[in-house]
């Protein structure tokens, strides 16, 4: 069996199991991080460094699997990175990293999750490791793939045993199975029966293999070390943290492989004629000081403040952001209405966050504990309150409710996006589409339930304007309900193939 480091999280096999996909829903989360070094020493270090630079793309829990050339180790837990992690548990990762015959430096993956797919359980902390036919694999993933409840209900037919209510977990049962086996390239030909979105790294005893879907919805990118050594992460900021040069974007349908022999790379699939990289990454998910999908996304939120002022122009006093998302689009909106930016609302970064809370009065209360309104600022002043999204609704109500009762004489509210009025199915924790506020719901209808004195979106048009690459290369899906695959009926059996036709 693969050697596990202490706090192993195998589900116990007398829990009852949630049903699979069913993740609580919350006002928003964030996407999963994925961070990969090989051939260095202090490996795990180095991935614990990279994973705090991505906890904003997933709180709930994290993880670090390593290789020593001939075995493989993993270490995973509920929370935070620097709650999972301490000197203790990543000394025993580095030495499990180091290879004893040449004493060099062994690979390393780690993830930070959110729940997109199989709710938020120890169980599905990831990286996964398992022993199979081949050998021992970790595999770390970010995305959420649409056939995996397919795929898994075909393998628990034929007597699989699954340990976790995650989709990634099919990825191992795929890589085992012996059609794949029996392939000249068993992981090129198990990532063409996936489909979805996946950025994916897969440690095996001797290599990092490195793959992003086809049609490049979640981003990937390549650096290298000042040793020569070559690291992958989900975002920019996490390559810069760790002193590596930014190489490139793994690009859609590629497999890179991290290895003694350096980098190098092969197809699985070819990459879709229209790329759908996800515009929600620059509007809420990725750090501003990353660039994603060539674009620095600081600067991608301002311009998107920019052009929401010119769209949805309104006297006020104060342009102030809704902590902290809020924040970039507010400078750029206040700069183009040349209005005064004002921090009238300040975030307790000691609450956890609202949506994990039982009741609704409970997570009243964390709002008004997570949010402190500045009376002295916005007492009798007309506001103009700038947010990246709402989803619920529930929640920026609440923080409307609170800005009101500090005496704002008017609250207009902004939002650096179009309505989202779509389920997600790529990778994004939206409520279902019941709970949606904008599903089937007027901007006037919604401004009422806010209690706003005005209320305006950033058109379609004006978000895609901001970006760097040709509007139909971005997914929209959870904007215009235009998805890239049949979300309806996805299949265990077809093998990965790109199609022209948006459902």
């Amino acid at each position: 069996m693969p050697e596990r480091i202490p706090l192993p999280v195998l589900a116990s096999f007398g829990m009852q199991r949630p049903a699979f996909g069913s993740a609580e829903r919350g006002e928003l989360r964030e996407k999963c991080g994925v961070f990969g070094v090989w051939g260095t020493t202090g490996a795990a270090t180095l991935t614990y460094l990279g994973l705090y630079a991505q906890q904003h793309r997933g709180q709930e829990a994290a993880g670090i699997a390593v290789s020593n050339g001939q075995r493989l180790a993993v270490h995973t837990g509920q929370g935070l990175v620097a709650e999972v992690f301490n000197d203790e548990i990543l000394a025993r990762l580095n030495a499990g990293s180091v290879r004893a015959a040449q004493g060099g430096g062994g690979g390393a993956i780690g993830h930070n999750r959110y729940s997109t797919a199989g709710g938020s359980l120890e169980c599905n902390a990831q990286p996964f490791l398992e022993r199979y036919i081949g050998g021992e694999v970790a595999v770390a993933h970010n995305g959420n793939l649409i056939n995996a409840e397919a795929l898994r209900h075909r393998f628990e037919q034929a007597g699989h045993l699954f340990h976790t209510t995650s989709d990634t977990e099919v990825v191992i049962h795929l890589l085992a199975s012996p059609d794949q086996q029996r392939a000249v390239d068993p992981v090129a030909e198990t990532l063409r029966h996936l489909q979805g979105s996946f950025s994916l790294l897969l440690l095996f005893k001797d290599r990092i293999e490195a793959a992003r879907d086809p049609w490049g919805w979640r981003p990937l990118v390549l650096g290298t070390l000042p040793d020569g050594r070559p690291v992958v992460a989900s975002e920019t900021i996490a390559l810069e943290v760790v002193g590596a040069t930014i190489e490139r974007e793994v690009e859609p349908g590629e497999i890179v492989t991290l290895s003694d022999k350096g980098v190098s790379s092969r197809r699985f699939a070819d990459p879709a004629p229209t790329p759908a990289h996800c515009v929600f990454e620059h509007v809420y998910f990725a750090s501003p000081a990353s660039n994603v999908f060539g674009q620095n996304v600081q600067l991608a939120r301002e311009t998107m403040g920019e052009v929401l002022a010119r769209e949805s122009p309104v006297a006020a006093d104060y342009v102030v952001p809704m902590p902290d998302s809020g924040r970039s689009a507010a400078i750029g909106y206040a700069r183009e209405a040349n209005l005064p930016y004002r921090e009238g609302i300040v975030p307790n970064r000691y609450v956890g966050r609202t949506f994990i809370k039982p009741t609704q009065a409970q997570r009243q209360a964390a709002v008004r504990l997570k949010l402190n309104v500045i009376d002295e600022i916005v007492r009798g002043k007309r506001l103009i309150i700038v947010d990246d999204s709402i989803v619920r609704g529930t929640t920026t109500k609440a923080k409307i409710e609170q800005i009101r009762a500090a005496g704002a004489r008017e609250v207009h509210l902004r939002i650096s996006c179009p309505p989202i009025r779509h389920p997600c199915y790529f990778g994004v924790d939206f409520a279902t589409r019941d709970q949606l506020i904008a599903n089937g719901r007027t901007v006037e209808q919604i401004r009422q339930f806010l209690g706003v004195d005005s209320l305006a979106y950033l058109s379609l048009e004006g978000l895609l304007s901001v970006m760097k690459r040709p509007g139909g290369h971005y997914c929209t899906a959870c904007y215009t309900g235009q998805y890239r695959l049949d979300v309806e009926h996805p299949s265990a059996d077809d093998r990965l193939s790109p199609q022209l036709t948006m459902f």
